[in-house]
Order: structure tokens, then sequence, then C-alpha cells
């Protein structure tokens, strides 16, 4: 026999089963794979875990291997792309011009107004900012201390500019028999720290490409320093890239960010090395330099846009960002942290973060991006900067050339 009790307990096993649930939104976040993977989780699972709860968020992460750009593409055109994901400046334009992504959250632009300003150039698209810049990297000179020291030359600092640093590489490359003082590698990712510090701009007002003076003052510098003995080129060493040859010993400075730290670390631990920033134009006084940045961006689409869009903030957040900063995973966007005391650390990663942050501050600073081109653009001047590192073209000759097909391409004419 049932008592009353018993069914008192029934009726409202019933009434609360007939309740809807209350469950946190679930948010799909995807990136790519590699070292991010640590990145992401230990975010989600440690940094932010009480944060998350408070807002009722469940993170669903869905890190891709291979081409996340296109895999990203094909979701967003079908529909299926995760809320909150990863947009790489270089490749920014066409999925901001697909009508996609939600631009930033009213919330959340209280937070970027709190990012390096170069940053949020490089996710800005008519008129709207369409993403929040997770962390970031620019150009900096590495340098070899036990190299100068052996060649008995003063090592690169912050008040060179382009002739006293090719000075420096053309005494070591002349004191040492197996040292070089550059491997240079033909890459506007590299080029641009020198073109820009003229005050030249990849696209002036009308959104054409002029190769003009300024231009060739730089092009010319930096295809003769293997002439004037101050370099030599990366594929005669055997190298793609300005690391490769400095890790293995064979020059005395590289030009990369900061991603040479981990490298440095696996590819040369005991290498005594310090980094500076990128040498100023002896007549403007100010440097050149490019931002690699990656945005965290809300699909449009997303079912939980409310909880995707919190989460961008929690993910670029102030406690986020200085747990970044002091993994030394990667470089912070929020600019009050360039005060943080890791970046006062006397060794040299430390130092080598420190010079990378400030870079994209100091200077002519453009983003590594270029309008609805993208690696077409690109791949004009590398190859310009090849024939003439090769001899296959004069340096009037590769600009010209150059210039006729960025006219081309920019509907000039």
């Amino acid at each position: 026999m049932k008592t009353r009790k018993t069914l008192l307990a029934a009726g409202i096993a019933m009434i609360a089963a007939s309740l809807p649930t209350l469950a946190n939104d679930v948010v799909r976040v995807s990136g790519w794979g590699g070292d991010n993977v640590v990145v992401v989780n230990t975010l989600i699972n440690e940094v932010l875990v009480d944060e998350l709860a408070a807002a009722g968020i469940t993170v669903r992460y869905e890190p891709v291997e291979g081409d996340f750009a296109q895999i990203l593409t094909n979701a967003l055109s079908a529909g299926t792309a995760p809320d909150v994901f990863y947009v790489d400046s270089f490749w920014a334009y066409p999925v901001f011009q697909s009508g996609k992504i939600d631009p930033v959250s009213d919330d959340n632009m209280a937070i970027a107004d709190e990012l390096i300003p170069s940053l949020n150039e490089a996710f800005m698209h008519n008129g709207q900012l369409m993403g929040i810049a997770k962390d970031f990297n620019t150009l900096a000179v590495q340098y070899d201390l036990d190299v100068f020291d052996d060649a008995g030359v003063e090592p690169p600092n912050e008040d060179d500019d382009w002739n006293s640093f090719k000075s420096k590489l053309q005494q070591v490359q002349s004191n040492l028999d197996d040292v070089y003082g550059l491997c240079v590698v033909p890459d506007y990712a590299r080029f641009a720290a020198f073109a820009l510090a003229t005050g030249w701009k990849p696209f002036n007002d009308e959104g054409h490409t002029l190769l003009d003076d300024r231009f060739r003052e730089a092009f010319e510098f930096y295809v003769n320093l293997v002439d004037d003995g101050a370099a030599v080129l990366a594929t005669d060493l055997g190298q793609g890239w300005t690391g490769g040859c400095f890790g293995n010993g064979d020059t005395a400075v590289a030009i990369e960010g900061a991603w040479m730290i981990g490298f440095l670390r696996d590819q040369a631990p005991n290498m005594y090395y310090s980094t500076t920033s990128i040498p100023k134009h002896p007549e403007t006084g100010d440097r050149g330099n490019l931002v690699f940045t990656v945005s965290w961006s809300v699909a449009t689409d997303s079912k939980v846009k409310d909880s995707a869009h919190t989460l961008v903030g929690l993910l670029t957040s102030p406690k986020a960002q200085q747990w970044v900063l002091e993994s030394g995973l990667a470089l912070p966007s929020l600019e009050a942290l360039g005060d943080n005391a890791y970046f006062q650390e006397d060794n040299r990663e430390s130092i080598t973060s420190r010079v990378v942050f400030e870079g994209a501050s100091n200077g002519q600073v453009e983003p590594f991006q270029f309008a609805q081109y993208g690696g077409d653009w690109k791949a004009i001047v590398d190859e310009a900067l090849s024939a003439a590192l090769l001899k296959e073209r004069t340096i009037d000759d590769a600009i010209a050339f150059a210039q006729q097909r960025y006219d081309r391409l920019t509907g000039r004419q």
C-alpha cells in the first residue's frame, strides 16, 4: 500500500521530470593543432574554469590539423562552422567579406580598446572590428653574442640604422672565415621591415600598389646586402629562412619573431644570443615592422551567439592574457601588459619577448595582410626579390616588371 508520503514524493518527481533541464550553453571552439592545443586546453580546463562556470558555458574544443583556412571557409559556407574560431590576419579579408562573421560585441569592445592599436587594424573590415586579437608576433633582430665577440665587432643595438647595421655584418663576415652576417630570403615577410621604414605603404588611398623611390631604396639596400659582403643567400646554405641559418651557426644575426625562442631552445640550447629592434632608416629615423596576428571571431550562424561572444571576452581577458605571457607560449595583445615584470627579466627569452612585443608599436607597422589579393599580392614582390637576388633581372627591371603586375592586379590599368 502506497502511503501519502510515497505518493507526494512520486508527484514531485513527475513534476520535476516535466520541467525543462537547465544546462550550460555548449560553445564549439576551433583553432589549429600543434602547440595551440596545449594553450587552449589549459585556458579552458584550468585558467578559466570558474569564469566559464559562472557564465554558464561549456566549451567543446575541436582543434584542426591540416588546412585550417580552407576547412573553416567550407564550414562557414555550409553553416556548420564552430561558434568561435581563429582567423589569421593573412587570410582574414575573404572570411570577413563572406558575411559569416559577427562583429565584435559591444561588451568586448571594451577589451578591444585596451589592445595594441595595430592589432585591431588587422581585423577591421568595412569600418567594423571583426575579431579580438588573441596574441601576435613582430620581427626583431636576434644576434649571436659569441660570434660578435669572436669577430671583435660591437653587437647590434637599438641605436643602429641601416648603415651601421650593415657595417657590423660586413665586419663579421670579413673577420670570420666560416660565418656570414645574415642570410637573405626573397620574402616580403622579412623585406617589409626595411620597406615600411621609408614611409612606403603597400596600398595608397586608391587601393593601388606603387613601387616608388622609397620602395626602390629599401629594395636596393636589401638586395645589395649580398653583394656588399654583409649577407649570403639562404638557399646557398640550404635554408629557406633566416632562423635556420642562425640556428645552425652559419650567420651572426637573424630577422625573425618570438617563435625563435622555442626553435633555439631545441636547435641551439647553448647559444648565447640576445635580441634587439629592427634597425632604423638612416633619414626618417623610423623602424618598419609587420604584425602577425590571429583573432578569436564568432560565426554569424552560431545558435549560442551571446555565449560565444562572452567566451571570446574570457579568452582575451587580462587573466587569460597574463597566463599566456607568464607561460611563455605567446605574446599577449593587451597593451598594458607591456609593463609586466616578465619583460624586465634579464634572460634571453624575456628580452626577445619584450623587443617583439614593443615592435607592434615601434615605427611604421602594418598587419601581414594584403586586402582581397592575399598571397597573389605577396607573390609579386617575392618574385621580384628573387629575380634581383639571383641576378636574373637588374633591380630596376625587377621593380618595373613587378609594377606592371601590380597595376594589373589592382586594376590600375
